[in-house]
């Protein structure tokens, strides 16, 4: 019974601490548009465009029928902040939008790994000191991955290595599919 009365929500974002943002969550059926870039002001940073995505994860107890007993029910995200993201509309074109929709697909990439991680793993009782552990490792190599795909594509001006990492974050999609 103490058990029960401990029972509690927690939703840790390294992104926001406005639970009521406007967000997209990440889905195979939808792509980004011009339209859902929303911020107005691109601070003078020189690109023609700017993706605001990320992962988050929550968790509860709740009883599990499987193992008949209260267990852990962890959920994780992956959103677009049309808020936080922005672009020029005299620079606009497909190309950059699709540079843009790879950057929303790796932070997917990254919230599938977590979700396998998370799958494996046995929990202690400091389940969310290790949980939060977790994330920070995946958010700490999506942002590297981030920062990788703008480096090598000279933020989408090399054309044949932005279509290497379209491919490659296209068969990273597939490799991590069961974890979606």
């Amino acid at each position: 019974m103490k058990l029960i009365t401990f029972l509690f929500f927690v939703f840790t974002s390294i992104f926001s601490s406005n639970l009521e943002e406007e967000k997209i969550p990440w889905s195979e059926d939808y792509q980004l548009t011009w339209a859902d870039f929303k911020s107005p002001s691109s601070n003078g940073s020189g690109f023609v465009a700017s993706t605001s995505s990320g992962i988050a994860y929550s968790y509860s107890f709740g009883y599990d029928s499987e193992k008949g007993k209260m267990a852990p029910i962890v959920k994780v995200s992956c959103n677009f902040y049309p808020e936080r993201s922005w672009f020029s509309k005299e620079n606009a074109s497909d190309y950059i939008l699709k540079h843009e929709q790879t950057h929303f697909d790796i932070s997917e990439i990254y919230a599938r790994k977590l979700r396998k991680e998370i799958a494996k793993t046995k929990f202690s009782d400091n389940m969310s000191e290790e949980l939060e552990a977790l994330f920070y490792k995946f958010e700490d190599e999506r942002t590297a991955f981030q920062k990788q795909f703008d480096k090598e594509t000279d933020h989408s001006k090399i054309y044949d290595k932005e279509i290497e990492w379209e491919a490659l974050i296209e068969e990273q999609l597939k490799e991590y599919e069961r974890w979606k």
